[in-house]
């Protein structure tokens, strides 16, 4: 067997990670915006999958998925935070939340919702949030509201807990 051969073996061995990329909005009074997909129960962010197959990068799918999903196409603002998401019947995930700023109220009236993805959006007051998230996305989304309150660095969290250790 060559070099080559070996590292093939090794790489195709290596344990898969799976990502995805989200953008939070949120508008003048600080509600959040969130989406509601068809395909699962509870709300979300505007984001999605991660195509690595074309080299695409997270922030590069942040956009995409923004563009798609809700039809504004807006680069996204600086990293928020990032979570490491143990899977039991999938491999893990490693989610990244970008800063989508605060919107004025007409870029909410642009907005186009993907219909095979998503029924419906709303702002929500961050006080309200727990009741749309299930909790692990309900404290990602704490986490990165934590960190623009702050004006600290992107934080890292594991299930949607600070990383500890």
């Amino acid at each position: 067997m060559t070099t080559s051969d070996d590292y093939a073996t090794y790489i195709a061995g290596l344990p898969r990670v799976l990502a995805g990329a989200a953008t939070l909005f949120r508008d003048e009074r600080g509600r959040v915006l969130l989406v509601e997909p068809n395909y699962r129960e509870g709300w979300a962010l505007p984001g999605g999958t991660i195509e690595s197959g074309d080299g695409e990068t997270p922030r590069q799918a942040a956009r995409r998925e923004t563009a798609e999903e809700i039809g504004l196409d807006l680069a996204p603002g600086r990293l928020l935070a990032v979570d490491w998401v143990r899977g039991a019947a999938r491999p893990p995930v490693v989610a990244y939340v970008y800063d989508g700023g605060v919107l004025a109220q007409e870029r909410f009236e642009e907005i186009r919702l993907q219909e095979a993805e998503l029924l419906s959006w709303r702002l929500v007051d961050r006080a309200d949030l727990c009741a749309y998230l299930p909790d692990r996305l309900g404290r990602r989304i704490g986490a990165a509201l934590g960190v623009l309150d702050s004006g600290a660095g992107a934080a890292e969290l594991e299930d949607g807990e600070p990383a500890t250790g």
